[in-house]
């Protein structure tokens, strides 16, 4: 029995190992084309319809590359549909969402100090919110609003603040970054699959039956396509956000949340001027920087209960099952003996402010509800405690197996 944790270990290192591969695949393809299409270039005897063309050198080979506004006048035999990746890391990505914190839900996603919710609460929240943020979205975007760009960016940055303070007030500092993340990878990928691509489908289609495709289909697309190039750069920030507790385990995380966005904003649009005309705007670097400097300012508060506030609350059922089983306290004894110089909430450990990964193993709650984190790391494996930190007997180690696996019944 006690084998599935490694298995499902195992499993969500996979997905998360496809959700990269595939996101590196879909970004790099948008950075690519929104590059393209900004350093397009009017040529004198272009084809009717052209818009503009580039010439690029690559690999030993040169490209030449022209740009139909509209569409070419009849429809060439080989077209390449840039898609997949968008869907397959939305799809991973919604899978790893579900396996780190549906399943892992007690842990990862719900905080009993913010709100009193059943897990099935958290998780009816975090999936019914995905699908919120983007009806929300998508109905600004149909609105008059999508003839003036500029004030459409300004609601859509303010929904995002909106959902970044939500989230805090219901998750865990790592989930409510994440789920950040996920709300906007959701109206992303909805772009493509929701405006996008059935665009496109139309123009195809306007193309085989000999009509003239209405130029307003690319003009919608080329809108989304805008938003998603900005919003691709926070988006990264926020997905690796769990592995730094100074972005998510503080009681500004939200603002820190909403702050990267603007970072995303003014990166991008300095490369995007490049792109366009050949030099970008040097301020959005400054900019950039002072926005970081404050995000780092806010990193310094921090967001954890104290060891008395530990201690006084009242444990979970979960918790309560976990400190119950057979072997415990003998655990217990071997994890603060060997991790919590480090994993504290005020770590003694030279040079360490923050716990790592923002863990705490103290009580014993805080034990109880890192179990699982704290078998595979101190028990099926010797990744923890670092061997130049802390030489972790196997008795220890031992004694964390044997209570893990009498909490799952093996």
């Amino acid at each position: 029995m006690y084998d599935l944790a490694i298995i499902w270990d195992w499993i969500a290192f996979g997905v998360r190992w496809l959700h990269v591969v595939t996101a590196m695949a879909w970004i790099g393809a948008s950075f690519y084309f929104i590059a393209l299409d900004l350093g397009l270039r009017k040529a004198p005897g272009a084809p009717v319809g052209v818009h503009g063309e580039e010439w690029q050198v690559h690999g030993g080979g040169f490209y030449h590359i022209q740009k139909y506004l509209v569409a070419p006048e009849h429809m060439p035999e080989h077209l390449i549909w840039h898609k997949w990746q968008s869907y397959v890391t939305w799809l991973s990505g919604a899978a790893l969402l579900m396996i780190v914190y549906w399943v892992g839900g007690e842990l990862f996603l719900l905080d009993p100090t913010k709100a009193d919710l059943a897990l099935w609460q958290g998780i009816l929240i975090s999936g019914g919110s995905l699908t919120i943020g983007w009806l929300c979205y998508d109905a600004l975007c149909k609105s008059r609003l999508g003839d003036t760009p500029t004030v459409l960016m300004l609601l859509l940055f303010a929904l995002l603040v909106v959902m970044s303070w939500g989230y805090a007030q219901i998750f865990t500092g790592r989930a409510a970054l994440l789920h950040l993340g996920a709300f906007t990878a959701t109206i992303m990928t909805a772009n493509v699959f929701f405006i996008i691509m059935p665009n496109q489908r139309i123009v195809v289609a306007d193309l085989k039956a000999g009509r003239v495709p209405d130029a307003k289909y690319g003009k919608i697309a080329k809108l989304r396509s805008t938003h998603n190039n900005y919003l691709t750069l926070p988006v990264i920030f926020l997905m690796l956000s769990n592995h730094y507790p100074l972005a998510f385990g503080t009681q500004y995380a939200w603002i820190i949340a909403s702050l990267v966005f603007l970072t995303g904003v003014t990166i991008r649009h300095y490369f995007n001027t490049m792109h366009a005309s050949g030099k970008g705007p040097n301020w959005t670097w400054a900019a950039t920087a002072i926005l970081m400097v404050v995000i780092a300012w806010l990193s310094s508060y921090p967001a954890m209960d104290s060891i008395e506030e530990a201690e006084a609350r009242t444990l979970t059922d979960y918790e309560q099952r976990l400190v119950a089983a057979d072997g415990f306290e003998d655990a217990y004894y071997a994890v603060l003996g060997n991790c919590s110089m480090c994993h504290a909430r005020e770590p003694v450990w030279a040079g360490l402010r923050w716990p790592p990964k923002g863990m705490v193993l103290e009580t014993e709650g805080d034990v109880a509800r890192h179990a699982r984190q704290v078998y595979l790391q101190a028990g099926a494996s010797h990744a923890m405690p670092p061997p130049n930190a802390v030489q972790m007997d196997p008795e220890a180690r031992a004694q964390i197996v044997a209570w893990f696996r009498a909490t799952q019944g093996g």
